[in-house]
């Protein structure tokens, strides 16, 4: 009986350290991220056209892989801050479960493979944008940026614009003003929403010397600053109304969404505390996915 529970145990633990490594592997490519990035890309897609289930598949695919690839450099780039902070000390590369090396090529592979997969099976001009998203996000974003200056999210947030680009052009082929929009619409939406995460984690960040808005120019300018970026935001939203892109329901959406957004925003400004900032955070992540949704029921009702 003895003998028959150590070969059970024996093999259940080879079981178990490969599926830790997978679940590592994964963790590199940061899926929770990824998630809200390809809502933005498949409802991009049903805006733009009317793609069959294999090319939304396939974009999404690529997408993935460039993104995925871009967090893994991000986690082989930030692993001596990342052992620093308790929120990220046990990521795989920081808590030795996997090497900075093997981090590094798997997050190159990844990339590599979203440019020929997208190339071969989608387009040349989605899979170079896909390859602009990852190359802006780990070579702007993360190498120079963010540990220079407080502004790195507002530039760097151009990389997490990319996938509504990628969308857009694996339906028509092409870019036009509405993809632009949308582009932008990413682009005026990040600072706010990171920003108020940045609040939550202000002391690390400080800790390990990331010159996030809040570390730098204090808490009640970055406060400030998100309401500035969602009266920006509220506005560049409506402009695809004005300009004919969209119509009386995306235009209802997003006067309301926007409405509670610049709510919380001017609650956070006003109740300096982190439940108003958890809010805040919280309810863009619904924000945008709520508005792409919004976008594509316009243009298809």
């Amino acid at each position: 009986m003895e003998a028959s529970r150590v070969s059970t145990r024996s093999h259940a633990l080879p079981f178990a350290g490969a599926r830790q490594v997978l679940s590592d592997y994964v963790e590199l490519t940061k899926p929770r991220v990824q998630s809200l990035l390809l809502l933005t890309t498949i409802t991009t897609m049903y805006v733009a056209g009317d793609p069959s289930i294999g090319l939304v598949a396939l974009t999404c695919l690529g997408g993935s892989l460039s993104a995925g690839g871009a967090g893994a450099v991000n986690h082989w780039f930030d692993r001596d801050i990342d052992a620093q902070m308790a929120r990220t000390a046990n990521r795989p590369v920081p808590a030795g479960r996997i090497s900075p090396t093997a981090a590094l090529a798997f997050g190159i592979l990844l990339a590599a493979l979203s440019f020929i997969q997208l190339s071969l099976t989608v387009n040349t001009l989605s899979a170079s944008l896909a390859l602009c998203g990852f190359l802006g996000y780990v070579l702007v974003y993360t190498m120079w940026l963010k540990r220079s200056t407080p502004q790195n999210i507002v530039i760097g947030g151009a990389a997490g614009a990319v996938p509504p680009l990628v969308g857009w052009t694996a339906v028509t082929g092409h870019l036009d003003p509405t993809s632009l929009y949308l582009f932008a619409i990413v682009f005026y939406w990040t600072p706010p929403h990171f920003w108020a995460l940045s609040l939550l984690m202000k002391d690390e960040y400080a800790r390990v010397g990331v010159p996030m808005m809040p570390v730098v120019h204090g808490e009640t300018e970055t406060r400030r600053q998100i309401v500035l970026y969602t009266c920006l935001l509220l506005v560049l939203t409506l402009l695809p109304v004005v300009f004919g892109f969209f119509g009386a329901i995306y235009a209802a959406v997003a006067v309301a969404l926007g409405g509670v957004f610049l709510f919380h925003a001017v609650r956070l400004q006003r109740s300096a505390n982190r439940r108003a900032a958890l809010k805040t955070y919280l309810f863009s992540l619904l924000y945008l996915a709520l508005l792409f949704v919004a976008m594509v029921a316009d243009a298809r009702l």
